[in-house]
């Protein structure tokens, strides 16, 4: 998709000219009475929609967090609700979304490029859906902290949806795997995750079989240690935590016949998670230092309970969890209450989060501000912050894609299994600024809202002012003021000060 700018036999001399202009614009602390409001709504939510700095204040902070740490009090807004239940393919099992959008039957082990062409076509409405319902709550959801945190998760428990068959998988996978556990026990959501198809399927732990086992044969005939690694190193422990290499391949081993079931014989449920005692290493195990007995499935839970509640997985996640809404390289102090907090609560990441969100870190001058979005967390913002309605979901579910892909973050779409990063290092570059430039000369003429140019960019520009207040000071007001009509909203949405959160 290409970069869109503002019409005008000029236009093409608008990124220069904001530029210009965004020289003289400074980023001075926050000198607004709703500076915490919009502080909590740039961290608990994917920023301000029009009228929440002024609800936020009027609640108070502590209730606003009150709420969000328990989404299912907050209604969902009836419009929102007929919009996602009209995405389909998001009730369907697994399995369903297997037999009925999967490869035909036996082309699942090697499938021709005709097959794979002809199912990716076919399966293509699930992945539109997919994105569709993730961006509509996260603009129009009052549950802004369960959608920031669903965002965090999937990213930190990433599935790249262009693997195979996770394209079948990804939306169920976020759907029922993710966001019932965003904001719960963190051993119930590793679980989730680790029975997952998609999850399965990405790396690989679908093929970990024992040799010599009566199903172990051709593609099932081995070891795989993908999964065994990534859990460790990414989704719990964290690197140089003290596990070694031996204990990944005890993990793998412990793993072995943990993944989906099979598509033929009297158990067939193709698509669905399974465990397979016939593939499966019943043997004593010592992983991470202790003995574990060979015991199937309840072997797995195990080995996977005793990575949920380990003092490194503490460590790890806290560390995580601060980087995230404090600060790039997060206090150290913070991270050591936090991990505390989470093994006291057994791993509570609402309990958590309360501490974190009422720690004097988070709530510091220099940790206000500090953040540099992500493109999925700039392109959200921007259609919060312009009051932008989902009035043609498709049209604009797919401008908002491309807006992420072009800038580097396409949604679903992270390969490597460490998910996008969320530091200024990553993202904060000329070329990535310039970009988001011309896209908030979209948005700041209506390009937003289902590709309808607005009649009155004074308008918007005016409502910008309202629901960032605070955001900016009056001197840098007086200088977006001096400039076109036209172009003041696109400053707003693209100045430095909106770059961060």
């Amino acid at each position: 998709m290409a970069a869109v700018i503002a019409p005008g036999k000029r236009s093409h001399r608008l990124p220069v000219l904001m530029a210009a202009v965004f020289l003289l614009l400074n980023t001075a602390a926050f000198a607004s009475s709703d500076a915490q409001a919009l502080h909590l709504l740039n961290r608990l939510a994917f920023g301000p929609s029009p009228g929440d700095v002024q609800r936020v204040s009027a609640m108070g902070v502590e209730q606003y967090i009150r709420e969000q740490l328990h989404p299912d009090s907050i209604p969902l807004p009836k419009q929102l609700q007929a919009q996602l239940a009209a995405l389909d393919t998001l009730k369907l099992t697994p399995t369903e979304l297997f037999n009925d959008y999967g490869p035909p039957l036996g082309a699942l082990m090697k499938p021709t490029p005709q097959v794979i062409k002809q199912y990716r076509q076919h399966a293509r409405v699930i992945m539109q859906q997919a994105a569709q319902s993730r961006l509509l709550r996260a603009v129009e959801s009052p549950r802004q902290l369960q959608e920031v945190m669903t965002a965090f998760w999937f990213n930190h428990f990433n599935v790249f949806a262009g693997k195979g068959l996770d394209r079948l998988w990804v939306g169920s996978y976020e759907a029922h795997a993710i966001r019932p556990y965003a904001l719960g026990h963190f051993s119930k959501l590793l679980m989730a995750t680790a029975q997952s198809p998609a999850m399965l399927f990405y790396l690989d732990n679908w093929l970990d079989s024992q040799p010599g086992t009566p199903r172990a044969r051709g593609r099932f005939d081995g070891i795989n240690e993908n999964y065994a690694r990534e859990i460790m190193e990414l989704h719990t422990l964290g690197v140089n935590s003290g596990y070694t290499q031996a204990d990944v391949t005890t993990l793998a081993h412990i793993l072995t016949g943990w993944g989906l079931c099979p598509r033929k014989g009297p158990f067939a449920r193709p698509g669905g998670f399974c465990f397979d005692p016939m593939r499966h290493d019943f043997s004593d195990q010592v992983f991470l230092g202790t003995d574990l007995k060979g015991g199937g499935e309840g072997e797995v839970r195990r080995a996977l309970l005793m990575l949920a509640d380990s003092p490194a997985t503490a460590h790890h996640l806290s560390y995580e969890l601060a980087q995230y809404f404090v600060a790039d390289h997060p206090p150290p102090a913070l991270v050591e209450r936090l991990s505390k907090t989470w093994m006291h609560s057994d791993g509570d990441i609402a309990v958590v989060l309360q501490q974190l969100f009422e720690s004097p870190e988070f709530w510091s001058v220099r940790n206000r501000g500090n953040k540099f979005k992500t493109p999925y967390e700039y392109v959200i913002s921007m259609a919060r912050a312009s009051g932008m309605q989902f009035t043609d979901v498709p049209a604009q579910s797919k401008l908002m894609l491309g807006m992420m892909a072009r800038l580097g973050e396409p949604l679903f779409g992270c390969v490597t299994p460490d998910g996008y990063k969320n530091t200024s290092e990553v993202w904060l570059n000329p070329d990535a600024m310039m970009m988001r430039l011309s896209f908030a000369t979209m948005a700041g003429v209506g390009r937003l809202d289902a590709g309808q140019q607005m009649q009155n960019p004074q308008a918007l520009d005016a409502q910008l002012y309202d629901t960032l207040t605070g955001l900016f000071s009056s001197r840098e007001m007086a200088s977006i003021d001096s400039q076109p009509a036209r172009l003041r909203a696109g400053l707003i949405l693209g100045s430095p000060q909106f770059q961060y959160r």
